[in-house]
C-alpha cells in the first residue's frame, strides 16, 4: 500500500487484533482521541497515549461505535486523562444503562469497562478536530448506531470498521438481529463513495489511499455475502472466536463444543443459518482456524501462533 501523508495534526497508533486503532488529532497543546481499544489492552493503551500526547492535554475522546474494542479503553482513558467521552447518540440509552446484551457484550462473551457519556454525537453534527471540521455521518451495517468521521477540506475519513482496506466488520444484525445489516451496509458504502475522501483511517489495519480498491473490495464482499446468509454467519462465528482465542490464547478441543453452544452470538448464528452440532461446528471451526494458520493444535489444545 501506498504511504498515506496524513495532516501533520492526525497521529495514528496502529494496534493488534484485539483493540481498534486510536487516533488523535491535536490542536496546539491539546488533542481529542478516537476510539480507545480493548479492555484488556487499557494500560498499555494510556501508556501509548501519554507518550504520544507529550505533554499535551487530552479534552475529549469520541466512539465511532459501540463495539468492546472500540469502547473498552475508555473508562481508564478517562481516569488516566481527564477527558470526556462522546458515544454515537444512537447507543446512547446502552451506554448510559450499561446494556450488555445492547452492547454485545455478553452476546459475544467480551469484556468492557463500564464509563459514562458525557454526550452524544448525533448524525450531521460537526466538529472541531487537528485543525480541521469533521462531519459525523450514519454509517449502519456493522453497527446500525455507528458513526464515521469526515473532514471535506482534508479531504480524509475516520471509518471505524464501515470500511477497510479489505472489507469492513462483521454484520452482527443479519447474524443475531432482525435483518437489515445488509442493506445498511450497502447504503453507507454508497454514501462513502459520493464523499471527497483521498485517505481513509480505518478501525483496523494501517492508514490508506486506495479508497476506490477498497470500496471496490467492500461492495464484492457484500455481494458474496448477500448470495448466501450462511457466509456472514460463519464469518462471524470465525471471526469472533478468533478474537475470544488471541484474549484466551489457549483451548481444550474438548471444551470448544460447549463454548460454542453456551455463548449467544455462536448459538444463534449457529440455528439460524447452519443447523450444526455444536460438536460439528467445533469440527468445522477448529479446521478453519488451523488451516488460516491462526492456531496450531498441541496435544488437544488450540493454541494461538
Amino acid at each position: 500500500m501506498t504511504r498515506v501523508p496524513l495532516p501533520p495534526s492526525i497521529r495514528v497508533l496502529e494496534r493488534g487484533w484485539l483493540s481498534a486503532n486510536n487516533v488523535l488529532l491535536f490542536d496546539g497543546g491539546e488533542a481529542i482521541l478516537v476510539d480507545s481499544g480493548y479492555v484488556s489492552h487499557a494500560g498499555q493503551t494510556v501508556a501509548l497515549l501519554r507518550e504520544a500526547l507529550a505533554g499535551r492535554r487530552l479534552t475529549g475522546l469520541l466512539n465511532t461505535h459501540s463495539h468492546s474494542d472500540h469502547i473498552g479503553g475508555n473508562a481508564a482513558v478517562q481516569r488516566a486523562f481527564g477527558c470526556t467521552i462522546g458515544v454515537p447518540a444512537g447507543i446512547g440509552p446502552a451506554v448510559a444503562g450499561w446494556d450488555e446484551v445492547a452492547l454485545l457484550l455478553s452476546v459475544a462473551d467480551q469484556q468492557g469497562e463500564r464509563f459514562g457519556a458525557d454526550h452524544l454525537v448525533a448524525p450531521g453534527e460537526r466538529l472541531q478536530m487537528g485543525g480541521f471540521e469533521w462531519q459525523a455521518l450514519a454509517a449502519p451495517g456493522h453497527d446500525m448506531d455507528a458513526l464515521v468521521f469526515h473532514a471535506p477540506d482534508a479531504r480524509g475519513l475516520i471509518s471505524g470498521d464501515a470500511l477497510w482496506r479489505n472489507g469492513f466488520g462483521i454484520l452482527f444484525a443479519e447474524v443475531i438481529g432482525s435483518g437489515g445489516g445488509l442493506e445498511a451496509a450497502r447504503n453507507t458504502l454508497e454514501a462513502i463513495a459520493r464523499l471527497s475522501v483521498d485517505w481513509v483511517i480505518p478501525g483496523h489495519g494501517a492508514p490508506f489511499v486506495e479508497v476506490d480498491e477498497a470500496l471496490e473490495a467492500a461492495f464484492a464482499r457484500l455481494r458474496y455475502f448477500e448470495e448466501d446468509g450462511a457466509r456472514i454467519a460463519r464469518n462471524a462465528i470465525r471471526a469472533c472466536v478468533t478474537f475470544w482465542l488471541l484474549e484466551r490464547r489457549r483451548v481444550a478441543l474438548d471444551d470448544l463444543p460447549a463454548h460454542l453452544a453456551s455463548v449467544p452470538l455462536y448459538r444463534e448464528a449457529n440455528r439460524r443459518f447452519l443447523g450444526l452440532s455444536p460438536e460439528a461446528l467445533a469440527g468445522w471451526l477448529a479446521d478453519e482456524l488451523l488451516r488460516a494458520g491462526v492456531v496450531r493444535r498441541v496435544e488437544g489444545f488450540l493454541d494461538v501462533t
